[in-house]
């Protein structure tokens, strides 16, 4: 007898398994069970509170550079240490013999925002100068120094942790 055409040898399926003859195998991981699964090694966020900070007379004080006034912003109390941020304002005229003395932070994060005038600056060999809107992130520990800053010279600082070590290399 002819097979007709199209039609093709049903092919044999494994017999099927009871319960008791299931694979002993563990079961796929997910990527929803891995995270399900997945230690907690992160850290609970340290706790913050509102805080506002306004402008008042007599606000900027003597702080970490004799050539610079810093305005805290109340960060650094209401992070419980996590944060700090002040605003920056540089004392007129520039002595580069003062201001040019090389350093680093011992920080975990440093950002600067440049509110008013100029400011010139050396990291690592490269000379840089950030004028009014410029930003900057200097990395962990990297070697710099102050150039050169205009007479209304401001910046915005923030820097991570509030309470970090400087070290002077000259």
């Amino acid at each position: 007898m002819a097979k007709a055409r199209g039609m093709r040898k049903a092919a044999k399926r494994p017999a099927t398994r009871t319960r008791s003859q299931k694979s002993t195998r563990r079961p796929r991981k997910t990527a929803r069970t891995q995270v399900a699964t997945a230690p907690k090694t992160k850290k609970s966020p340290r706790r913050q509170r509102f805080v506002a900070s306004h402008l008042e007379p007599g606000a900027f004080k003597e702080g970490l550079r004799a050539y610079a006034q810093y305005r805290d912003l109340s960060i650094a109390a209401a992070t419980g240490g996590l944060v700090v941020a002040h605003v920056i304002k540089m004392v007129p005229p520039c002595d580069p013999a003062v201001v040019s003395k090389r350093h680093y932070h011992d920080v975990e994060f440093q950002m600067i925002y440049v509110l008013k005038g100029w400011i010139k600056g050396e990291y690592e060999g490269d000379v840089v100068t950030m004028r009014e809107g410029s930003c900057w992130l200097q990395p962990p520990r990297i070697k710099h120094a102050v150039l050169d800053y205009s007479d209304d010279c401001e910046l915005l600082e923030i820097v991570l942790p509030a309470d970090f070590k400087t070290v002077e290399l000259e």
